[in-house]
């Protein structure tokens, strides 16, 4: 029987690394290592780094394999998604059959937690064999861009909502709240708003050694942000960041 293990790995600094996750690495037959293409080795790296420090068992064997790439010229969203996760899917399978088999356990390491906008839990229940699934939770990017800030996330008795960038272009402010976490920005959807008593606390590479924040009124912080973001994705070749918005009166 297969156990396939989703470990959060947080954000990009191994010292976030929980003792459940490193018990539950070094208890896997064989770890998986995604390669995303050489634009964002740095993803791949940082999986090396962690299995270099933390693995202790000499059983554990580690696998590499290159993702497949979503098609982002398919029209229809949900469909290129699905595509792609299928894909996926049958690229851990076979990795799977061809390093271990039908029995033993594996690990796949998350950036971040499998649970808050990652694939992964999807993408495993389409494997075949389906395996069983476990999963080991891990500091998310909402987390760790409040302690870089050191901001509280929501204000006292307050909601707030979790959306990404393409929601927040085509919907607007979300109705019913004053603090919004955005993730999943490919752009700067935050340009759409009126920056009128809005403020941003915004981070990419979080824990990574490339940490950059940036926070202030919108009026005034959200051009330094674009021309950051830009700067940033021109030298590393890829960006990953989030931010919080608040609407103060």
């Amino acid at each position: 029987m297969l156990t396939l293990s989703l470990i959060g790995i947080g954000c990009g600094d191994p010292a976030q690394l929980t003792r459940a996750a490193i018990g539950t690495i070094n208890a896997a037959d064989l770890v998986l290592i995604p390669r995303k293409g050489i634009a964002k080795s740095d993803l791949a790296d940082l999986r090396r780094t962690i299995c270099a420090d933390v693995l202790t068992s000499d059983k554990t064997r580690i696998a590499e394999f290159d993702l497949p790439v979503r098609d982002a010229a398919e029209a229809d969203y949900r469909k290129g998604v699905d595509d792609w996760h299928d894909a996926v899917a049958a690229t851990w399978s076979q990795t799977i059959a061809d390093h271990l088999g039908s029995d033993g356990r594996i690990a796949l390491l998350i950036w971040g937690d499998p649970s808050l906008y990652d694939s992964s839990l999807r993408i495993a229940r389409r494997l075949d064999p389906l395996p069983d699934i476990e999963v080991v939770p891990g500091i998310t990017s909402i987390q760790a861009l409040c302690a870089a800030h050191a901001l509280p996330l929501n204000d006292i008795g307050e909601p707030f909502l979790v959306t990404t960038g393409r929601r927040l272009l085509e919907g607007g402010w979300p109705q019913g709240v004053d603090t919004v976490v955005v993730m999943l920005d490919g752009g700067t959807a935050f340009q759409s708003l009126d920056p009128e008593g809005l403020h941003i606390w915004w981070g990419a590479y979080l824990g990574m050694p490339d940490q950059i924040i940036m926070s202030g009124a919108l009026a005034e912080a959200g051009a330094r942000i674009v021309a950051a973001r830009q700067d940033a994705r021109a030298r590393h070749g890829w960006i990953m960041d989030s931010y919080i918005l608040k609407r103060r009166p």
